[in-house]
């Protein structure tokens, strides 16, 4: 996949073990500087690894975007709830490193987030984002095809002040309009 707007090669492929160290990184960043996450500690490289092998086990997508040769960026899809009536929603997380953002790396990372996402047949994916002053984030989301379902006032605390969390929404596949195979 190319950025044809930077003539910069992004390539966007599962994530490896390997890569678990710079996804870390790019995350620890975002919890320390940002109110995208509500963690206020950045996991450690354990943690990381943990949370990888949860997303894999269950056969869903974890993926990096490398540029310049470096990983640059991830996202992974996750269980939305663990309640069985939740089976086919999913939650979304997509993260760039800062020296990367706005070279349309989020942007490729969540299109084929998407389409693997599609095509393991699950109906709806969610976006919990943080902080309604993430423009970044909603008119990504926004551009591919989530609308605004509601917004979370205050409801969560950090660097001393309260935070929004934004809910978008988007059908993948046919979404609601045909009950999933088998359920009839």
């Amino acid at each position: 996949m190319t950025n044809e707007s930077n003539d910069i090669d992004i390539f966007v492929r599962d994530a490896a073990p390997a890569d678990l160290i710079r996804i870390q990184a790019i995350y620890a960043h975002h919890v320390r500087h940002g109110l995208a996450s509500f963690e206020e500690v950045p996991p450690d490289l354990d943690e990381i690894r943990q949370r990888h092998a949860l997303v894999v086990d269950r056969g869903l997508p974890f993926l990096v975007a490398r540029r310049a040769g470096k990983v640059a960026g991830y996202a992974y899809a996750s269980p939305y709830h663990h309640r069985p009536a939740y089976r086919f929603t999913l939650e979304n997380s997509v993260y760039v490193a800062a020296e990367a953002q706005g070279c349309g790396i989020g942007r490729q990372l969540l299109e084929e987030l998407i389409r693997r996402c599609t095509i393991l047949e699950y109906r709806q994916m969610i976006a919990v984002i943080g902080n309604s002053e993430n423009i970044p984030s909603i008119s990504l989301h926004a551009k591919l095809g989530f609308r605004s379902v509601g917004v979370l006032r205050s409801s969560g605390f950090k660097f001393g002040r309260w935070v929004d969390t934004v809910i978008m929404q988007r059908s993948l596949g046919p979404g609601d309009a045909e009950p999933p195979r088998g359920m009839v």
